[in-house]
């Protein structure tokens, strides 16, 4: 990943930068996130730990996933170890805003509320719009059929107020998805709303899910977007991470990541890679 020489010079540019200023202090750096990165050689990225395969912990308690992988490949080009501090829904956006991460890589869709709050990395690195995992034996065929009836869902999930406001919907909201999927095992809810990339993720597990199904189609299709603080999006760290980004749809590489961590090639990324692609193929 990220072996494009265009990425790797500009950060190599943006850290001599912020080096020569610091002189190797941290406390020099001031206001300028990507300098003290360089200097401490720590990158501190928030993340969820339940949100397989995107972002969750693996049998030895360690974070992986999709998100986890590409953490771990922006620390390996600024030469810092990867710090994750988990966050979940609720908490994500504080934490960014509290400076306790210098990254948010949590599966944040990208809304015209969040970007008054934090710096929306563009380009953006995933997409999902939001479904209901409802039992087989459920007779829903539309929509306009869960009004008024009560599903489970995570706390500050984006998708939470348009699909009560769009179909009458009411959210019972958890802050774990451990927590939504006892609720909806207890009867608590008819359903699970959620972002539709997930739930396909836990349906193809059988032992689990084998009586559950998501019979509707998916609403409101909405971009990811890695974070940084407001005050970064249009700083060097800030344009560093907007770069990585580009860099990896051009070449395919989150393709290859999602394939390496078991999900299909989805709609999104198949498209930003063909309309970032380089028209000339690599001979390096």
């Amino acid at each position: 990943m990220l072996r494009n020489l265009r990425s790797i010079a500009f950060v190599l540019a943006c850290g001599l930068s912020a080096m020569d200023q610091a002189s190797a202090d941290p406390a020099s750096c001031t206001e300028d996130t990507l300098c003290r990165i360089l200097t401490t050689k720590v990158l501190k990225v928030g993340t969820k730990d339940d949100y397989k395969p995107w972002s969750y912990r693996d049998p030895s308690g360690k974070f992986a996933g999709i998100e986890v992988d590409l953490a771990e490949e922006l620390g390996k080009v600024l030469g810092a170890k990867v710090e994750f501090v988990k966050v979940n829904s609720a908490n994500r956006f504080e934490f960014l805003a509290q400076g306790q991460i210098d990254l948010m890589i949590a599966s944040a869709s990208d809304t015209a509320d969040r970007r008054k709050i934090v710096g929306m990395i563009h380009p953006n690195y995933y997409a999902s719009g939001y479904n209901v995992i409802l039992p087989k034996v459920a007779t829903v065929k539309t929509w306009d059929q869960l009004s008024g009836q009560t599903v489970c869902a995570l706390q500050g999930a984006w998708y939470n107020k348009p699909a009560s406001e769009k179909f009458g919907i009411k959210t019972l909201a958890f802050s774990g998805e451990a927590e939504v999927d006892s609720a909806l095992k207890q009867g608590r809810c008819i359903g699970i709303l959620e972002d539709d990339n997930l739930a396909n993720a836990q349906l193809a597990d059988a032992s689990q899910w084998s009586d559950y199904a998501m019979p509707l189609p998916t609403q409101d299709d909405t971009p990811w977007s890695m974070a940084v603080r407001l005050d970064d999006l249009h700083k060097p760290w800030g344009l560093f991470v907007s770069g990585a980004i580009y860099d990896w749809h051009r070449s395919g590489e989150l393709l290859k990541v999602e394939h390496a961590n078991g999900v299909a090639a989805s709609a999104y990324l198949v498209k930003m890679h063909a309309e970032m692609k380089d028209f000339m193929p690599d001979t390096n």
